[in-house]
């Protein structure tokens, strides 16, 4: 006698995903959750930071509780990962809060990437490195859904990209660029000691040639200007650009004025190791006395 054939249970796709049951019910609803259960979005390119602002938030979670929930998605790992209301959550957790409402979607990466960035791009006082970082992961996200406009029409991806903010394409390419800064040059822009237009430039620049940039800028010897940044730009795109260089072209209006200051690091290289200051002084005033005879 034949056994029965044995029925094949087939897997659902929101077991696959890790989904049970009670995460689906709770789907697109409204829920507490506790705070342990909720983690950051992967690479969350914007800075939750205990600053007045959010002094404020926590007075008026206190006050009032969460006005707003946040937005989640269901991990495949166990808990939820935040898509929007990492300040909120850390407002509870300074304000003694254990749980906070959320709103649970079921997001694919590339979608809750657009929804993060959008819910926080609008913001005020964003740092540079937050702007570029996050319309970076927008644009990657854009390019590979191939979203259109509203019209079904094709659009550019960068155009799209800034739309939420109100930012033209050229601006968000801009931005993104300067996500080829190396991290100090990118503090130094974030903290005002560079501009924007400056910082773009300088993104042209090998990794090397940056660190160059940026020694001169932290040793206080130096600012860049957007006419230094631009010639920076130059000599890198023709070879041209040594160490001694970028001291040089930064050095450019105290060079006006009589005065030029050149770290003891650079002057070093050309002589021997054997070489005391003295020696090298010498020298140095000794080829400035022939070039001012030949001129």
């Amino acid at each position: 006698m034949r056994k029965p054939k044995k029925e094949i249970q087939l897997t659902s796709y929101d077991e696959l995903l890790g989904i049970n049951e009670a995460e689906q019910n709770t789907l697109n609803q409204i829920v507490e959750v506790r705070l342990n259960e909720l983690h950051p979005f992967r690479n969350h390119p914007f800075h939750v930071n205990d600053d007045e602002k959010m002094a404020e938030t926590v007075e008026s979670i206190k006050n009032y509780g969460i006005l707003n929930p946040a937005l989640v998605r269901p991990r495949a790992e166990g808990g939820y990962e935040l898509i929007a209301g990492h300040r909120r959550k850390r407002g509870c957790e300074l304000a003694g809060k254990s749980k906070m409402p959320v709103l649970i979607r079921n997001y694919t990466d590339d979608e809750a990437v657009i929804v993060m960035v959008d819910s926080n791009i609008q913001r005020e006082n964003l740092l540079p490195s937050e702007k570029a970082y996050a319309y970076k992961m927008k644009m990657d996200a854009v390019k590979h859904q191939g979203i259109k406009d509203e019209n079904a029409a094709s659009v550019d991806s960068a155009d799209l990209v800034g739309q939420a903010a109100g930012d033209s394409g050229r601006t968000v390419q801009r931005y993104i660029r300067l996500t080829c800064l190396i991290p100090e040059l990118l503090k130094l822009l974030d903290e005002g000691k560079i501009n924007f237009t400056v910082g773009v430039s300088l993104t042209y620049l090998s990794e090397t040639e940056q660190i160059w940039v940026k020694d001169c800028i932290v040793s206080g010897a130096s600012s860049v200007t957007g006419s230094m940044a631009t010639k920076l730009k130059q000599y890198s795109g023709e070879g041209k650009l040594t160490e001694l260089a970028v001291q040089l072209i930064l050095n450019e209006k105290k060079t006006e004025t009589g005065k030029v200051t050149l770290t003891e690091k650079i002057i070093r290289k050309y002589f021997p190791k054997e070489y005391n200051r003295e020696q090298i002084e010498q020298v140095i005033y000794e080829l400035l006395d022939n070039w001012k005879k030949s001129q």
